[in-house]
């Protein structure tokens, strides 16, 4: 396995934000979190061993010491598993994503099918792929914009009306900058990756901010509370659904219980916008060399 600089970078954050024993602390500790050597003597290993590895040196440590440093840093499941993907792919080799993504047509017809609560298709990096009508109501109309735009990531970011929308924003947030982070360290060396990072990076101080965190997430289910301009306040639970033949896509459905009233306003939203709008909006993409 490659080592990389991502990899101690990564490694660093973690560190820096463990606290230590407040009966251990003196007056004089500067640094956050913990210490290389209070790390090293967690883990198991020597103070040497955990220095190469924040700075990335060629070396190449064995999963049961990289699972020691996982438990002394308190890594999440989508943490352990994203530090070993920065170590198996980020050491100078560049991800061949292939040149398209594509929805399959059962997956589109499946949109249609849950056409009455909404429903979207991610792809790499965090792109929207299709969408149903019902998401494009109450989230954005993903296929009428350019197709760089066409990024949850990117539309939570800068899109100013997404703000006004999630009451929790800061949350929903950083809970997609964590989502794209995890891919990127899935799939290193890819241009428009990279591109998008830098597009964000310049316009967003919060992004910046969460990016220099190093956090990752992959979560498969939660609850958004959003304040809709035509139906008010909604509460969705939410289902994310990686696809077996393609872990690089997955499917997000947001439902609200029978009968309460988040799922009345979903009733109203549909009923306001007619029946006259598409059930099914597949967003193509274009190869990456187009882009």
């Amino acid at each position: 396995m490659g080592q990389s600089i991502e990899f101690g970078r990564f490694l660093s954050a973690m560190r820096s934000r463990l606290q230590p024993d407040p009966e251990a602390v003196l007056s004089t500790r500067r640094v956050p979190g913990l210490r290389r050597e209070e790390v090293a003597r967690l883990a198991g290993v020597s103070t040497d061993y955990y220095t190469r590895l924040e700075q990335g040196r060629n070396i190449h440590p064995s999963r049961s010491v990289l699972n020691s440093v996982a438990r002394a840093l308190e890594l999440t499941a989508a943490e352990a598993t994203h530090m070993f993907d920065l170590l198996e792919n980020c050491g100078g080799k560049v991800s061949n994503p292939p040149t398209t993504q594509r929805v399959r047509a059962a997956m589109r017809q499946l949109l249609e099918a849950v056409g009455e609560v909404p429903a979207v298709v991610l792809g790499r990096r965090t792109e929207v792929l299709a969408s149903n009508r019902m998401a494009g109501l109450l989230f954005a109309d993903f296929p009428a914009m350019a197709r760089e735009q066409r990024n949850y990531t990117r539309w939570i970011m800068l899109d100013p009306a997404a703000r006004v929308l999630f009451r929790d924003w800061h949350g929903a947030a950083a809970d997609a900058v964590a989502t794209l982070r995890a891919d990127i360290g899935r799939h290193p060396g890819d241009p428009a990756a990279t591109a998008l990072v830098g597009e964000l990076a310049v316009n967003s101080e919060d992004f910046r901010q969460w990016w220099a965190r190093h956090t990752v997430a992959r979560k498969s289910s939660g609850t958004l509370h959003l304040r809709h301009a035509v139906v008010g306040d909604i509460a969705l639970d939410f289902e994310h659904l990686l696809l077996p033949d393609d872990p690089d896509q997955s499917l997000r459905i947001y439902t609200a219980k029978n009968g309460s009233p988040s799922h009345d306003a979903l009733k109203l939203l549909s009923s306001w916008a007619g029946s006259s709008a598409p059930d099914i909006h597949p967003v193509s993409t274009p190869s990456e060399g187009n882009k």
